[in-house]
């Protein structure tokens, strides 16, 4: 198979986390044989010090020639104030809502081997594998707003219509039947009259798919259930705010915000990929960032973006294998722990990736 990539390595740490995904995907490519071809294009703060935009028309247009994109991090302190005309996370806005990139896939699983980084007791992580899917191009980060305040008096709208909740439920109604056939939603349907549209829209959805059991969570009981009992969770669905901020809650499930990947998608093939982490610019260039996210993060445009099921499968197992055989980035580290650089964990990945198909265990 033949792909283009397009790699957008950001700010921080992103160009260290991407360049050692493209190393796995160029191994995958060799294993497989496949064809990958990667063209880099800029955006967030350093697209800002070159082109005084967080976006550039030239990064849009590579990216419409590609079959998957894959993002490092944007932002930093050199480009933190929220007052600014000009800000990085503008112009990931910008990328999601140009390509209709709708769905926000967020996978969090607990890893028994690093149960001891997690806040939460080890009994309670057994058998947490959650997705969130979490409406990406609506709600509050697109609604009407008065940017600097009007006086003493600001406002941003939450707004959705009945055909925005209708199609990001039923990406997350699809995927609960692929996986163990329950989904939460979530809202805030006792305050918010937006919330009773969302609660109202889903259970319409939920006709269409007998086989998954449907519950509704309020956001604020949702955010207890996960500290105090998140095996409960199957796939979760939310919108644009909550599901940001309820995924980010759960990512210390897995020990690290360097662990966890994320995919943006449409009603298409093509998808945007990214670590949920940010930039981290206090360890940049220290090669002790963790690449895992964004390399599960490569894995899962293999699934959705290029349809490599088995390639996915390979790159996770890899990564599992790893970790189980002990080796762990300066995020991971305990009292026994040794910690070892981005390069060399993924150097660890690929001597997994490295075995030949048929000798698979």
């Amino acid at each position: 198979m033949q792909a283009k990539i397009i790699t957008l390595p950001g700010d921080g740490i992103g160009p260290e986390v991407v360049t050692e995904a493209v190393r796995v995907l160029e191994q995958v490519a060799a294993r497989f044989g496949h064809t990958w071809t990667f063209e880099e294009a800029q955006i967030g703060g350093c697209a800002i010090d070159v082109t005084g935009t967080s976006l550039p028309d030239e990064t849009i247009r590579v990216c419409e020639t590609a079959d998957a994109v894959l993002l490092g991090a944007v932002g930093g302190l050199k480009w933190s104030d929220p007052t600014a005309a000009v800000r990085p996370e503008q112009g990931l806005l910008q990328l999601r809502q140009h390509f209709d990139l709708f769905a926000n896939l967020r996978p969090v699983k607990a890893y028994p081997a690093l149960a001891q980084h997690a806040p939460l007791r080890a009994d309670l992580l057994q058998n947490v594998d959650i997705l969130f899917v979490r409406e990406l191009t609506s709600g509050i980060y697109f609604g009407e707003r008065a940017e600097q305040g009007d006086g003493d008096r600001a406002w941003d709208t939450m707004a959705y219509t009945t055909g925005q909740v209708e199609r990001i439920a039923r990406v997350a109604f699809e995927a609960a039947q692929r996986r163990r056939g329950k989904l939460a939603s979530v809202d805030k349907a006792n305050v918010l009259a937006v919330m009773r549209l969302w609660r109202r829209t889903v259970n319409e959805v939920s006709a269409d798919y007998p086989d998954v059991a449907l519950e509704h969570v309020l956001v604020d009981a949702c955010a207890m259930h996960l500290l105090r009992n998140p095996g409960r969770f199957d796939v979760v669905l939310a919108g644009n705010l909550f599901g940001d901020i309820l995924s980010d809650e759960a990512s210390v499930l897995a020990g690290s915000l360097g662990m966890l990947p994320s995919a943006s998608v449409s009603t298409s093939r093509f998808g945007l990929y990214e670590p949920i982490h940010g930039s981290a610019p206090d360890i940049a260039g220290q090669n002790i960032a963790n690449p895992t996210g964004t390399i599960l993060s490569a894995a899962m445009l293999l699934r959705h973006s290029l349809g490599l099921d088995a390639e996915a499968d390979a790159v996770e197992d890899a990564v599992d294998n790893v970790l189980a055989a002990g080796a762990r980035t300066a995020d991971l580290v305990g009292p026994d722990d040794t910690p070892i650089g981005t390069t060399a964990f993924t150097d660890r990945v690929l001597e997994h990736l490295s075995v030949p198909i048929g000798q698979v265990d």
